[in-house]
């Protein structure tokens, strides 16, 4: 299921061979979702995203963070201060010789990004995700 095994990979509810989640994601989303790639800075559209609405994972659609919880970081990622509940799990990534909080839906267990305890209030946290791993959904206007 990953190029980069985790402890929790088969635990996911949402699970699907290699083949499956290539023909379903473009080539960028596949390297980042599903081998725990990483997007050049600056290059989502979604980092520029300001409307109210719902980020979801690219790879099942769970819904993963309200944009409210969205900052402008100025690291060239969407940026968030929490998940949406039950929306995220966790693992220690231990690549490029330092310890980090990996950050993965939930659900399919898609990498989306890191976790860092620099972030503003109220949770003093920063959710950098790729803006490959999310597609945004608009709130519907009243």
């Amino acid at each position: 299921m990953f190029s980069k095994k985790t402890p929790e990979a088969e635990s996911f509810p949402v699970q699907k061979p290699d083949e499956e989640w290539r023909a379903q994601l473009s080539p960028a989303a596949f390297k980042v979702l599903r081998e725990h790639g990483t997007e050049r800075a600056g290059t989502s559209p979604l980092n520029a995203e300001k409307r109210a609405g719902t980020f979801h994972c690219a790879g099942c659609a769970k819904p993963l963070f309200d944009a409210g919880t969205k900052f402008e970081s100025g690291t060239g990622w969407p940026s968030f201060f929490a998940p949406l509940p039950d929306s995220v799990a966790t693992t220690t990534d231990r690549s490029f010789f330092m310890t980090r909080v990996e950050v993965h839906c939930a659900d399919c267990g898609g990498h989306l990004g890191h976790v860092f305890p620099d972030g503003p209030p109220p949770t003093g946290q920063r959710y950098c995700m790729n803006g490959v791993s999310l597609a945004f959904t608009p709130a519907k206007q009243p």
